[in-house]
C-alpha cells in the first residue's frame, strides 16, 4: 500500500503533487493546509485525511490529531511535535551513539504516543524529516507550499509491505508490518534531503 504525506501547503496545491503522488492509496495532510481548495484538489488523486495547522481556518473543520490504522500499521498524525523537532533528531543522534536506547530526557516525550504507534507524521517546521526513535518513525515530509526562506519543497511517500518483502536492515524482523520511507523533492535543492528509511514496525 502507498501513502502519499504532506504538509504545510497554506493554500497552495503543486501540480507535480499529481504525478508525485499518482497510485497512492491515501493521502496524509499534517497541517497547515490553507484553504479547502487544496483538499479538494488533492483529493482527485486519492483519499484525504488531514489535520488542522496553527494557521488553519475552523471552517475547514479539521481535527488536531488523527491515529489510524493502515495495512496493521498505527499511524499517529499532528501538526507540531510535543518537542522541537531538532530537539528530536538530536535524540535519534544520541542514540546511534550510544547503542540503540533512546537518551533518558527523550522518555517523558516518547510516553506522549501509545505503544502501538509505528509511524508518527507531523509538520510545521517546513523542514524534511524521516528519523527512528524508541521503535517508531518520525516522518516530516517537509513543505508543499510555496517557497520560504531556503528551505525545500517536497513531500513524502510512504509504502507499507508485508515483512516478508522487505530487505534486512539489521532492525528489527520479527514484526509486521513493514515499510518504506522517502522524501519526494518538488523542485530542485542544493542541500540534500533525508535519505530513505526502510524498517519494521511494531504491531
Amino acid at each position: 500500500m502507498r501513502i502519499g504525506v504532506i504538509a504545510d501547503t497554506h493554500g497552495y496545491f503543486d501540480p507535480r503533487l499529481r504525478e508525485l503522488l499518482a497510485g497512492v492509496e491515501v493521502i496524509l495532510h499534517a497541517g497547515d493546509v490553507g484553504t479547502q481548495a487544496v483538499l479538494d484538489e488533492l483529493g482527485q488523486i486519492a483519499p484525504v485525511r488531514a489535520v488542522r495547522g496553527n494557521v488553519d481556518p475552523p471552517e475547514l473543520n479539521l481535527p488536531l490529531s488523527l491515529k489510524l490504522d493502515i495495512e496493521g500499521l498505527k499511524v499517529e498524525m499532528m501538526h507540531i511535535l510535543p518537542v522541537p523537532q531538532s530537539e528530536v533528531e538530536d535524540w535519534a543522534d544520541r542514540t546511534l551513539e550510544i547503542g540503540g536506547k533512546p537518551p533518558r530526557r527523550s522518555e517523558a516525550f516518547l510516553k506522549t504516543f501509545d505503544d502501538a504507534i509505528g509511524v508518527v507524521v507531523f509538520g510545521h517546521s517546513h523542514q524534511p524529516c524521516l528519523i527512528t526513535l524508541g521503535r517508531r518513525l518520525f516522518f516530516n515530509p517537509g513543505s508543499a507550499g510555496k517557497k520560504r526562506f531556503d528551505l525545500p519543497r517536497c513531500c513524502g511517500l510512504l509504502e507499507v509491505v508485508p515483512s516478508h518483502a522487505a530487505a534486512s536492515t539489521g532492525g528489527r524482523l520479527e514484526t509486521l508490518p513493514a515499510g518504506i520511507a522517502s522524501i519526494l523533492p518538488l523542485e530542485k535543492h542544493r542541500e540534500s534531503l533525508p535519505h530513505r528509511v526502510q524498517l519494521d514496525f511494531e504491531e
